[in-house]
């Protein structure tokens, strides 16, 4: 398995979820900083230009949600997906949420607002509503984390790492964090991991942002 990431992007709930596993592969930087994902190199093997990607043994899979949910149906031994239909289903919910409701809309409002609108006097408007849908989002994840160790009926799963991206885009984006005490102890639990610690020592980047 080969994957092609970018240093605290999305892609690091992947990396973590490779780590866990504990097989080898291999890690190809592509920075979406420095336009790599942009390079011809890059789109000829991925078109959409984007990370993470991970090639197995010449077979593409693009997006965090595919890409994590075929690597916990490959390796069960690895328990990284609940048991039983429902369990699956409430971790593929969370997934789909994260990529979409989380990821695509008040994220990509602040990062990537030109994907929204080409009015440049039009950015600052969307990128505050963006804040709002954030906060809102990110409320909605407390309270779903209480009483909970892990996302998915309380079962460690590829969800978790997920979480532990948005938790330190929030930092990143300007919110205070603490006022949402059950996800920045359930961060305190993903950076206690030994496969988290690993993949923020090789990616080089910290784990609370």
């Amino acid at each position: 398995m080969k994957l092609y990431y970018s240093p605290g992007a999305c892609s690091l709930a992947v990396h973590i979820v490779l780590e866990e596993i504990g097989l080898p592969y291999e890690r190809e930087l592509i920075s979406s900083m420095d336009g790599s994902t942009e390079s011809a190199m890059y789109l000829s093997i991925n078109q959409k230009g984007r990370v993470p990607a991970l090639d197995i043994g010449g077979t593409l899979i693009t997006e965090v949600s595919a890409i994590t949910t075929y690597l916990g149906m490959s390796y069960p031994q690895k328990a990284l997906l609940p048991t039983g239909a429902l369990g699956i289903a409430r971790c593929l919910e969370w997934m789909s949420w994260l990529s979409s409701s989380v990821h695509a809309l008040p994220v990509a409002q602040n990062w990537r607002t030109e994907r929204f609108s080409d009015d440049l006097s039009a950015h600052e408007g969307i990128q505050a509503k963006g804040m709002v849908n954030l906060a809102d989002v990110y409320q909605q994840i407390e309270q779903r984390l209480s009483g909970q160790t892990w996302a998915a009926n309380d079962h460690y799963s590829i969800v978790d790492p997920y979480l532990l991206v948005f938790y330190r885009w929030g930092n990143r984006l300007g919110l205070d964090m603490n006022q949402f005490p059950n996800w920045t102890e359930h961060a305190g639990r993903m950076l206690q991991r030994p496969a988290v610690q690993a993949v923020l020592a090789i990616e080089g980047i910290q784990g609370d942002r």
